[in-house]
C-alpha cells in the first residue's frame, strides 16, 4: 500500500468527517427552527390567553363588588324593618300602655313557664 492507497483513505477520511459536519449543521439548523417555531406557539397561546385571563378578572373584580353592594343594601333593609318594628312597638305601648304592660306580663309568664317545664324534664333524664 502506497501513498496512493494512503491519500485514498485520508479523502475518505476528509469526506465522512465533512459529510459528519455537514449532517450536525443540518440538525442543528432543524433544531433551531423547531425551537422558533414552538417559542412562537408559545408566545401566540400567551397573547391569546391574556385577554380572557383579564376578563375573567374584571369578571371577579365585578362579582365580588355586585355581591357587596348588594350585602350592603340587605343590611340598610334589615335595619330599616328593625327601625320600623321598634317606632310601632313604640307608638303601640303610647297608645296602650295597659295593654302593653298585661301582654308582657303573659310572654314572661309563659316563657317562666317554659323554661321550668324544660329544667323539669332535664332533671329526670
Amino acid at each position: 500500500m502506497s501513498s496512493h492507497s494512503s491519500d485514498s483513505t485520508q479523502r475518505g477520511i476528509d469526506n465522512a468527517a465533512q459529510a459528519a459536519d455537514q449532517a450536525v449543521k443540518s440538525t442543528q439548523r432543524a433544531a433551531s427552527g423547531t425551537l422558533d417555531s414552538l417559542s412562537q406557539g408559545v408566545k401566540d397561546l400567551r397573547d391569546q390567553a391574556s385577554p380572557l385571563l383579564n376578563r375573567a378578572a374584571e369578571q371577579a373584580s365585578d362579582l365580588a363588588h355586585r355581591s357587596m353592594e348588594a350585602a350592603r343594601e340587605g343590611s340598610q333593609k334589615i335595619r330599616e324593618q328593625a327601625r320600623h318594628a321598634s317606632d310601632s312597638t313604640l307608638g303601640y305601648i303610647r297608645h296602650e300602655p295597659v295593654k302593653s304592660i298585661l301582654f308582657a306580663a303573659a310572654a314572661g309568664a309563659a316563657l317562666m313557664a317554659l323554661v321550668s317545664m324544660m329544667s323539669r324534664s332535664r332533671s329526670r333524664d
